[in-house]
């Protein structure tokens, strides 16, 4: 096991032999998050003149970010989503895609960001580590929403607030400690905190299922897929989050363990472009209940 891989499981699913290394990392986590909350209850957001949705959550890792804002900005207009992207293998702001035109590979702009540009042919997306150049191009373009993925930690920008509440995970500590990037209790500091099974419901399905797959994929915490695998999954591959794949590692693997097609997420296939190989999609929709979309056109309409 990688040690990252084993770094996940102590933050998402410790064991009582990870106690003493909890322990000793408690007091790092307790000034950590003392810093975060502080850093939350000083700050003066700016208001830049235009909507802006933060859609974000308080671990680190995945929880659903991204589905998420694809399925709340397919239910809106004129929208702009502007993303950090992590991963990516360039600097800078770049413009992913316009009103559903691509201007990017998704070396340039991350897995994330290319998954969103190609699910929303009305959405454009920028990336950029500066949040703020972004939205003013945003505006410049014509934006009338913007919706900002990831974006609870930027507390200098005024926003409505959105919060994936997380599964059940065992360890609620923060960082290093734990996987929250803040103390629990912040989440109050959001305007909507949305639960599964109460705010939104996921589908999930296969596209062209094999009888043996193996699965190969690059998200954090890759065992929350596991609900939602097959029987036919014979292997499994996991690589570091938003990393990228090797055709010919892949191939080998496939024959190692007799596999008839690789079986791997929707913001994986995005890097697997132009792979001669047999791939079976996982792909995962969220469905968001009404009330939740008309909470946030009233705040849109609120904030013109």
């Amino acid at each position: 096991m990688r040690l990252d891989q084993a770094y996940e499981y102590l933050l998402f699913s410790p064991k009582w032999y990870h106690l003493p290394f909890i322990v000793l990392m408690l007091p790092f986590s307790i000034i950590y998050g003392a810093f975060m909350w502080l850093r939350r209850a000083v700050s003066s957001p700016k208001d830049f003149g235009i909507s802006i949705v933060s859609v974000g959550n308080l671990i680190v890792g995945g929880s659903g970010k991204t589905p998420f804002t694809i399925s709340l900005a397919s239910r809106l207009d004129d929208v702009t989503i502007i993303s950090r992207g992590y991963g990516r293998k360039s600097k800078g702001l770049v413009e992913v895609s316009c009103k559903g035109k691509i201007l990017a590979s998704v070396e340039q702009s991350g897995d994330e960001p290319m998954l969103m540009a190609l699910s929303l042919p009305k959405a454009s997306v920028i990336v950029s580590e500066d949040r703020h150049q972004a939205i003013r191009m945003a505006k410049e373009n014509g934006a009338k929403l913007i919706i900002l993925d990831d974006g609870f930690n930027r507390v200098e920008i005024k926003k409505f607030e959105i919060i994936l509440e997380p599964e059940k995970i065992k360890n609620v500590l923060p960082f290093p400690a734990g996987p929250f990037r803040e103390f629990w209790f912040t989440k109050y500091y959001a305007d909507m905190v949305v639960k599964e099974g109460r705010d939104f419901t996921r589908v999930v399905e296969i596209d062209e299922p094999q009888s043996k797959m193996l699965l190969v994929t690059a998200i954090a915490n890759p065992q929350r897929l596991d609900k939602y695998l097959p029987k036919e999954v014979v292997q499994k591959v996991y690589l570091k989050d938003h990393d990228y794949f090797d055709e010919g590692e892949i191939r080998k693997v496939m024959d190692d363990c007799g596999a008839d097609s690789i079986l791997c997420t929707s913001k994986d296939r995005v890097k697997m472009e132009g792979f001669d190989l047999p791939i079976s999609e996982l792909k995962l929709k969220l469905n968001i209940e009404d009330d939740i979309i008309k909470k946030i056109q009233s705040y849109i309409q609120s904030s013109l």
